[in-house]
């Protein structure tokens, strides 16, 4: 990570689009927040149903799976008609998933609500959807940025709901406080409104580039860098998803008491805003594969340690800490590595599919979770081979080249 990357330049003046950027990060803190508590609901759900772990995280599993594969549908129809119509399904949608899984009496509902219905509203206002916006009324001397301040943002999501969730839980029981998340998700369509017609506008004109969808997928799927990258985000996915669902639970069996779980993750929230901003500084000033390989090292090691150290209510709170500041510090450079090989006609397309893999690695991150737990009574299975998936991942990542695809069309 020490030599700079190829494409930096003097900073531009040019002031951020800030409204967008405010309006952009409100989302990603409503969208990103609910799912990442899931996990809290986990066992008061369990204790009431009578369902076993594997069926809570076969819908867990679902979500994220909805998620990816809506992920580059989504991407495509903000491209094309703008980010808003997209945004504004994502709140409704949201908000009928977390109620229907709110009065699930059979597993199905579970499934379709929390599963795929909430996986459909996290993937309309996901990541690849707003910084597809962003890069396109943003310099790119400031997309770095901008998209660590929108993932900061989602960060916030996951420290503010984690002690709301968890609060609301004790007060109201679980059923209810998904029915008040679920209202806060009506918020989404109102967010939404300032990134209203932005499909083509902003300070980037990439789109005079004419592409097709299929020519772009195809241009990228022929592309060894993408798809090296597109391998490397699948390893986030398992990992941050496994965590994210199972680690209550997994506090509560190594006999920590439970309030060290909310610490934990909002913890990890926390430190994710801090982990966030700084990949965006660092992602702006150095190379981007090399930085990634970085992070996916760094979270095997701090995986490594907290397993084999003494695990104590310290052990819980320091993971947490380290774990947040490169929980997703993997974003701003991962989608600003899509945005400088393709450019932005088709960002949200091309960061989707990425997302995708991400999102096929946090259905098996949470299914597994669950599925191994159940046939062999502990969670340290998954969480070993995730320590061998993020040294996999720092492999794939090292031979990225950080330029633009060649197209002779544009010599």
């Amino acid at each position: 990570m020490s030599a700079p990357s190829i494409l930096a330049t003097p900073a531009i003046r040019t002031p951020l689009p800030w409204l967008i950027i405010l309006a952009g990060s409100l989302i990603a803190t409503l969208t990103f927040g609910p799912r990442s508590a899931m996990g809290f609901f986990q066992l008061p759900m369990l204790a009431d149903t009578g369902w076993d772990r594997t069926t809570f995280g076969l819908a867990m599993a679902f979500q994220n799976l909805a998620w990816g594969i809506s992920q580059p549908f989504f991407g495509a129809i903000a491209d094309k008609y703008g980010s808003w119509r997209v945004l504004a399904f994502s709140g409704l949608v949201y908000a009928g998933g977390l109620i229907l899984m709110a009065h699930a009496d059979a597993p199905v509902w579970l499934h379709i609500g929390g599963g795929v219905m909430v996986g459909l509203g996290v993937g309309a206002g996901s990541f690849g959807i707003l910084l597809s916006a962003f890069a396109r009324n943003v310099t790119p001397q400031q997309r770095s940025m901008a998209f660590g301040i929108c993932t900061a943002a989602g960060s916030a999501g996951m420290f503010l709901f984690a002690p709301l969730s968890q609060g609301l839980i004790s007060a109201y029981g679980w059923s209810d406080s998904l029915v008040y998340m679920g209202m806060l998700m009506l918020l989404v369509p109102l967010f939404a409104i300032p990134l209203r017609g932005n499909s083509s506008s902003g300070s980037q004109k990439e789109a005079l580039y004419k592409q097709s969808i299929g020519e772009a997928l195809k241009e990228a799927l022929s592309h060894k860098s993408y798809l090296l990258l597109v391998t490397g985000f699948f390893v986030c996915g398992y990992q941050v998803a496994f965590i994210t669902a199972h680690f209550p639970a997994y506090i509560g069996d190594i006999g920590i008491d439970a309030r060290y779980a909310v610490i934990a993750l909002a913890l990890i929230g926390f430190f994710n805003i801090i982990g966030s901003l700084a990949s965006g500084v660092i992602g702006q000033r150095y190379s981007k594969p090399y930085f990634l390989a970085y992070i996916y090292i760094g979270r095997s090691i701090v995986v490594t340690a907290f397993l084999l150290l003494p695990q104590s209510p310290t052990s819980v709170v320091i993971f947490a800490a380290v774990m947040g500041l490169l929980w997703l510090s993997t974003v701003p450079p991962t989608n600003a590595l899509v945005a400088i090989m393709f450019g932005t006609r088709h960002l949200g397309l091309l960061g989707g599919v990425v997302f995708l893999s991400h999102q096929v690695g946090s259905f098996l991150g949470v299914w597994m979770g669950g599925y191994l737990y159940d046939q062999f009574g502990s969670y340290d299975p998954v969480w070993w081979l995730g320590v061998a998936l993020g040294l996999f991942a720092a492999a794939v990542h090292w031979p990225i080249v950080e330029k633009p695809v060649e197209r002779p069309a544009m010599a």
